[in-house]
């Protein structure tokens, strides 16, 4: 027991350095690589602690530390969101996307690129670079709505239901986006194809303060339910023997892992498999148990999107190779892995 506490707790620390320097070559590395050194003065003079190169402060400040804050947060909500759905689902093959919620905000931006200056030419000029974001938002949460609404009858809240319900979503929504790729002019049809493929090139403190303020709630809340899913894992009926409010506490993981994930879909766009491979692996390495698995995989995928948002700045550098493509390139080999595994073992 002492040694698997010193184990996990070794774990945890050696996962934190990660992330710390990942954070670190996040700002450090770049088109215009910066000397860690200058990098570590630019923050301290950012805090009023002596000086540092003008330019070097502007590209640190203005650049790349809203850009690191915004792949951190990115990346830590998607591997929380998807350790709580594959714990919800009961399935190390689940992810966030299977409740809808990335369809329907790729759906809400969508509407927003192509229809955006029509349904909106009233808006204050001021904020319509924003209309993606909400669209983007407001899309991710309905859908989730309508497929956690599908999924209720006088008998609860069906799993399985959401689970159909979601992949019925998606269809319909990817049909709406072919339809509104198709009457797309040039421009629209780039920002779009752009869009889907996901950055966090958009970054900005604006864009962070306002998806710090949806994932404080979802960080908040979501860890508190770690023992309630250990307890889901032995099954709904054991779980209310424990004295677990199953349909609660479903509710609440579907709506908060809907406010999470839409809000981190509608400032980078789509940003695929973090939320299916970071929480494996981390079970990999920790055990089953949501209490341990939850806090390492924020910290793993606030890491590993870091050092993916890195590797496709430099690889074609000065241009930038989309993240989203990188994390599908990665991801997806990793994915039929374990669909390979599952088929041996018989699972599936």
């Amino acid at each position: 027991m002492i040694a698997t506490r010193r184990y996990h707790s070794l774990a945890m620390l050696a996962l934190g350095a990660l992330l710390l320097a990942a954070a670190l070559a996040s700002l450090a590395l770049g088109a215009v690589p910066i000397h860690p050194a200058d990098t570590l003065r630019a923050l301290a003079a950012m805090l009023g602690w002596g000086e540092v190169a003008a330019e070097t402060r502007l590209i640190i400040e203005h650049i790349r530390l809203p850009r690191t804050l915004m792949g951190l947060l990115v990346g830590a909500t998607l591997a929380l969101t998807g350790a709580v759905m594959q714990g919800l689902f009961r399935n190390p093959l689940a992810d966030p996307g299977l409740i809808g919620v990335s369809s329907g905000a790729a759906l809400g931006a969508a509407l927003m690129i192509v229809l955006g200056g029509a349904l909106l030419s009233g808006l204050p000029e001021a904020l319509q670079p924003y209309a993606t974001v909400v669209g983007a938002f407001v899309g991710g949460v309905v859908t989730t709505l309508l497929v956690y609404r599908l999924g209720q009858s006088s008998h609860g809240t069906s799993v399985a239901s959401m689970l159909l319900a979601g992949i019925a979503i998606a269809a319909i929504s990817g049909a709406f986006i072919g339809l509104l790729s198709y009457i797309a002019d040039d421009a629209m049809l780039r920002t779009l194809t752009f869009w889907n493929m996901g950055s966090l090139g958009g970054a900005s403190f604006e864009r962070v303060g306002v998806l710090a303020l949806c994932c404080a709630l979802v960080w908040w809340r979501l860890p508190r339910q770690a023992r309630a899913l250990n307890a889901m894992l032995l099954g709904e009926s054991e779980a209310r023997h424990l004295g677990v409010e199953v349909e609660r506490v479903k509710r609440e993981l579907v709506l908060l892992t809907a406010l999470g994930v839409g809000a981190c879909v509608a400032v980078s766009g789509l940003i695929g498999f973090v939320g299916l491979v970071i929480p494996h692996l981390v079970r990999l390495l920790m055990g089953a148990d949501h209490r341990k698995v939850i806090p390492a995989a924020m910290l793993l995928g606030g890491a590993l999107l870091l050092i993916a948002d890195v590797v496709a700045r430099l690889v074609i550098a000065p241009a930038e190779l989309p993240i989203g493509i990188l994390t599908a390139l990665l991801g997806a080999p990793f994915f039929l892995a374990l669909l390979m595994r599952a088929r041996r073992r018989g699972v599936l």
